[in-house]
């Protein structure tokens, strides 16, 4: 089966409000900046390894298909749903709020424009939750 092609008529993809694979890896390259550097986010950033390379990797990947671009995460030999990604972390409400502050200042960092934010940070705040809730 072909895939299908927008035409004139739908409307953008949140990839492309974004401004697409540029724009999203300066918003992962500025995420990860900031959970390098912000105090608050030690325990998150305890979580992960030393080298932040793969995991930038990772989220851009996700990100790209889950905004509606290239699916390129689930592409990938290691692969796993959210919920079973972060199965082994004891992810603390206090850590989703980490993440999702981190989220806020990239989109700001790179000018995402405000009807994405709209769009996005909802989303954003249902999963962070849901990964504290395990």
């Amino acid at each position: 089966m072909a895939a299908s092609v927008p035409d004139d008529t739908s409307p953008p993809r949140p990839f492309d409000l974004l401004g697409g694979d540029a724009v999203l890896h300066s918003l992962v390259d500025r995420f990860y900046g900031h959970m390098e550097a912000l105090p608050a986010t030690n325990p998150l950033r305890a979580m992960h390894a030393a080298d932040l390379g793969p995991m930038r990797e990772k989220l851009f990947d996700f990100l790209s298909g889950w905004l509606g671009g290239p699916n390129r995460y689930f592409q990938r030999p290691d692969a796993k749903c959210m919920g079973s990604a972060h199965a082994t972390f004891n992810i603390r409400k206090e850590d989703a709020e980490a993440w999702l502050a981190c989220m806020e200042q990239a989109l700001a960092d790179v000018d995402a424009p405000q009807d994405f934010r709209a769009l996005v940070m909802p989303a954003f705040r249902r999963m962070a939750a849901a990964m504290a809730e395990r």
